[in-house]
């Protein structure tokens, strides 16, 4: 198995384990509302900006070759 099928393996068994607490009138997570909430706003803003910095900055060794290419013919402003 790939790491992939893990992983949706994983997730839909808690997915399944979370939706038999719901029916039994359990609540599969120890939060209110509000500080879930927050927990996923601050999830989301925290992926988003990794990604974004990721994607924007020639942090990997194909990224930093296409740096070099891009400043030898002159297509970048440093």
């Amino acid at each position: 198995m790939d790491n992939g099928t893990i992983i949706r393996t994983i997730v839909l068994a808690v997915a399944l384990i979370n939706q038999f607490l719901i029916i039994f009138d359990k609540s599969p997570l120890p939060f209110n509302n509000i500080e879930l909430e927050q927990i996923l706003s601050s999830l989301f803003t925290f992926a988003a900006s990794l990604i974004a910095w990721y994607k924007n900055n020639y942090v990997t060794k194909k990224g930093k070759l296409q740096k070099e290419v891009l400043q030898q013919s002159n297509l970048t402003r440093s």
